[in-house]
């Protein structure tokens, strides 16, 4: 995790960012949930039980910020909420994703169907 931690510190700094303890709990929780598709409400909550004093404004800001860098991916599966999805290391892209319209469950596709053309 703190190597993940540091690389998402590097990207920020290149970009004349700060890593702040808010950010940082906000890095922690993605990465620690990096198979789920947490929404900013997922982050917060999550995010609260470790650092009580953070706002869900700041989560926003935070994660708009990150999705603005690419480190995430904001994605939105059809149901009006944006969610948020660490991207992978080394991607080049935005993955996919395939959503059951009967259960909500999601498979990523990890094929990069890209590289085939």
């Amino acid at each position: 995790m703190e190597e993940r931690l540091n690389r998402v510190k590097q990207q920020l700094q290149q970009s004349s960012y700060k890593l702040t303890p808010q950010r940082e709990a906000t890095v922690r929780v993605l990465i620690e949930n990096e198979k789920d598709h947490l929404s900013a409400e997922d982050v917060y909550l999550k995010v609260k039980d470790k650092a009580p004093e953070i706002g869900l404004a700041t989560v926003y800001r935070t994660l708009e910020l990150l999705a603005e860098l690419k480190v995430v991916d904001k994605i939105n599966f059809g149901d009006g909420v944006a969610r948020f999805d660490l991207r992978k290391e080394g991607a080049k892209h935005f993955h996919h994703h395939l959503v059951c319209m009967e259960c909500g469950r999601v498979d990523e596709i990890d094929e990069d169907l890209f590289a085939r053309s």
